[in-house]
């Protein structure tokens, strides 16, 4: 259930695991998985998993620079959140509850310990508000933990910049999602922390961000399509 809703608003658990079922089959960050594993509803996401997850960034992109590691594990993690919840939220009218995601193991994959979830509120802006509060609110909590310091509004424009992605992946997968995606899309982007991060600039919801992801520092990195210094 959402942040303030009502109990008479809550979806039973076998439906979340539907909808999260369903949307997981279309692969890449709109998996989320609800199969318990070993240590499942132990750990959350913890300080230490994220520091783990940003070091092996480091090690992959072959730099020491700990903020670069951090920014693009981040990314990664905002685009797991926001992915799954958009689509549940437009394609089954269920906003999953991801206050019980935790790590799916040694790897970046992600699954929900206890699916909970509450059904999609109207108008759009409370849907907005619904679906923010389950991806970059929950975000917000990892950042609490983050072990350097980033700046405020790079984070902010890592989670403006994955929630556009993740859209974008999904009207290419439900081009019939058009309107209320791009809808919903551009009412989070006016929605708390969010707001003057970015804009969409393109019906196939392309966006350019007021940030950078710092990936062009790592070593062959460069920089993303929607970077602010990309020309």
């Amino acid at each position: 259930m959402t942040s303030g809703g009502r109990a008479a608003d809550a979806v039973p658990a076998h439906e979340v695991v539907v909808a999260l079922r369903d949307v997981a089959r279309m692969g890449g960050f709109f998996v989320l998985d609800t199969a318990r594993g070993p240590g499942s509803g132990a750990g959350g996401l913890t300080r230490e998993g994220f520091g783990a997850r940003a070091r092996t960034v480091n090690e992959r992109y072959a730099t020491a620079e700990a903020r670069v590691g951090v920014s693009i594990a981040h990314l990664g993690l905002a685009a797991r959140l926001w992915s799954p919840v958009l689509a549940c939220a437009l394609l089954h009218g269920i906003v999953p509850e991801t206050t019980t995601v935790e790590w799916a193991g040694d790897s970046a994959a992600l699954r929900l310990a206890e699916p909970r979830g509450s059904r999609a509120p109207q108008p759009a802006s409370s849907l907005a508000d619904a679906v923010r509060a389950q991806a970059d609110g929950v975000l917000e909590g990892v950042e609490r933990g983050l072990p350097v310091k980033v700046a405020p509004r790079l984070l902010a424009g890592n989670s403006a910049s994955a929630l556009v992605g993740s859209a974008a992946q999904l009207l290419r997968s439900r081009p019939d999602l058009r309107a209320p995606l791009t809808g919903l899309t551009r009412e989070l982007l006016q929605t708390g922390r969010l707001l003057g991060t970015g804009e969409v600039t393109g019906p196939e919801l392309t966006f350019r961000r007021r940030s950078c992801c710092l990936y062009y520092r790592a070593l062959n990195g460069a920089k993303c399509g929607d970077c602010c210094l990309a020309r």
